[in-house]
């Protein structure tokens, strides 16, 4: 019986994150549900496929609103969850929830590549797109790529650039060691070796999981014109400014991991981002800036190539 109870202990964190079928529905909010979504916003459905939630199994449940695409079922509450509120969450302008919980935000700069995590085994940057706010002294930034560097290896996922945005078109550009995989078909999958690729949606969403390393999910949305509106974007009609929502789970960082959001899953890190902030900021850009996407020159970098042959490549490629 205890090692029965270990077992279940020990699986149940990742059974939890039963991933979830998509149905894109348009919206039917009851009285006492959630408020209704802006126009035009079509919520997807999703549901929990776990056996060990008998009483949750197989039912269907709407995203939240502020979260219409791009939300889990939590088997173990019986309800959708925002991909965008878990640690390890990269999403929006960007907003980052670290490993020790606190959400904070980083801007970096508009064309430019920053370490997100740098470790000895793993080194992952972002390559960040974006436009000049005519309000601030910064700009409006998005992570648009990933490249991602493990063992001698070197994945590039990113989002195409497109002008209007249709779901059922594929804005989704992976490429593995510099060969562009195909995507083909809402089945699509692609092993290799430690590596595997499968879709968690038919288009524009994958999960990305290297064995005892680390599982990724990202998934590509736009900037529509109701959010632009609301947050003062001024996206026009050339670009919808198509980027990359993110979820991190790491399963074997050291405590000398650093990045951007690296860092936060050191056992003895203390954060100085001022939470009670109406938007906390993580400063100090500089620091985190490398020369490329697949470069591993930034400051706290922390990443030691088995046979220690430079990495070239570039994400701006969409």
């Amino acid at each position: 019986m205890k090692t029965t109870s270990s077992l279940l202990l020990c699986w149940l964190p990742l059974l939890l994150f039963a991933w979830a079928i998509e149905s894109p529905v348009a919206a039917q909010p009851g009285k006492s549900g959630p408020p209704p979504p802006l126009k035009g916003v079509i919520r997807r459905k999703v549901r929990c496929l776990s056996l060990l939630f008998p009483s949750c199994y197989n039912q269907w449940h709407f995203c939240p609103v502020e979260c219409a695409k791009t939300c889990f079922l939590d088997c173990a509450l019986c309800k959708p969850v925002c991909s965008c509120n878990t640690p390890g969450a990269v999403c929006q302008d960007p907003r980052f929830v670290g490993g020790d919980g606190v959400t904070f935000f980083f801007h970096g700069r508009k064309n430019e590549d920053f370490c997100l995590v740098s470790d000895p085994n793993l080194h992952i940057n972002g390559h960040f797109i974006g436009k000049r706010s005519q309000k601030l002294t910064r700009d409006f930034t998005w992570v648009q790529s990933i490249g991602i560097m493990f063992d001698d290896h070197q994945l590039l996922v990113g989002a195409k650039r497109t002008s209007t945005w249709d779901d059922n078109e594929e804005h989704l550009y992976i490429s593995f060691n510099g060969t562009p995989l195909s995507l083909d078909g809402p089945n699509w999958n692609y092993r290799n070796s430690s590596l595997v690729i499968t879709r968690t949606s038919s288009t524009n969403a994958v999960a990305i999981e290297v064995q005892d390393n680390f599982r990724i999910t990202a998934a590509v949305v736009p900037i529509g014109a109701e959010e632009s509106r609301i947050h003062g974007y001024n996206i026009t009609n050339d670009d919808c400014f198509a980027h990359l929502e993110l979820g991190f789970k790491f399963f074997s960082l050291s405590d000398q991991v650093d990045g951007v959001l690296g860092q936060t899953y050191r056992s003895n890190y203390v954060s100085k981002i001022k939470v009670s902030a109406n938007m906390p900021v993580m400063g100090n850009i500089p620091k985190y800036s490398t020369s490329g996407i697949f470069a591993s020159d930034c400051t706290v970098s922390r990443f030691a190539r088995a046979n220690g042959t430079p990495l070239t490549g570039s994400g701006k490629v969409f």
